[in-house]
């Protein structure tokens, strides 16, 4: 696993054409808290200009690290993820599409800092052409049978929430003793071990 440096972001997050700005306002605030990065995928269904944030009263925008692309392929092509490391470094950073049509729970996901989280428009979630570029990297957050899907903003903050815990509890992040994010070292996975059975 590779280990957050407190400088880099913690998590991206990316939002496929969305359309409702309370959400993106709700989710660029929990990118803020837990030092993340947005990435705003053109079209969207409102404007997050200098002048529209002022009159949204989105004080912490300045604080956001934000991206907008034209479009997805504008996206992938200013955030190349390559999957070939070697075999002692931590792997690559990879997209995980959160889509209510996967079988696999996130819970399950192997996600480390640094990935890419990506969440479809509000009325439609993400298209297939994109859930299929990737099918192991589907997941989804259990609910019961039945129902349909979770607000946008609060399906964002459960994923990037769980992801920390598991950051956590594997030694990738710190929390000190005020309960903030600490910024720390980057190590490899095997340092760590080392420093832990010592």
């Amino acid at each position: 696993m590779r280990y957050w440096d407190g400088v880099e972001p913690l998590l991206h997050v990316v939002l496929h054409e969305p359309e409702i700005p309370n959400n993106t306002g709700n989710i660029g605030r929990t990118c803020v808290a837990l030092g993340s990065a947005l990435h705003l995928i053109h079209p969207m269904g409102f404007d997050v200009g200098e002048k529209a944030c002022r009159r949204a009263g989105l004080d912490y925008w300045p604080r956001l690290r934000v991206q907008e692309h034209a479009d997805w392929v504008r996206y992938k092509q200013s955030t190349i993820i390559d999957g070939s490391t070697p075999e002692a470094a931590p792997r690559a950073p990879r997209r995980w599409f959160l889509t209510t049509k996967a079988s696999c729970s996130v819970f399950d996901a192997d996600i480390e800092p640094g990935d890419h989280l990506v969440f479809g428009k509000e009325s439609r979630g993400l298209p297939a052409s994109i859930r299929d570029e990737d099918p192991a990297c589907c997941v989804s957050l259990p609910m019961v049978a039945g129902e349909r899907s979770l607000n946008l903003s609060t399906a964002v903050c459960a994923v990037m929430y769980g992801a920390l815990r598991r950051f956590a509890d594997q030694g990738a992040v710190r929390i000190d003793p005020e309960g903030r994010l600490a910024r720390g070292v980057v190590r490899h996975h095997e340092e760590h071990k080392k420093d832990t059975t010592r």
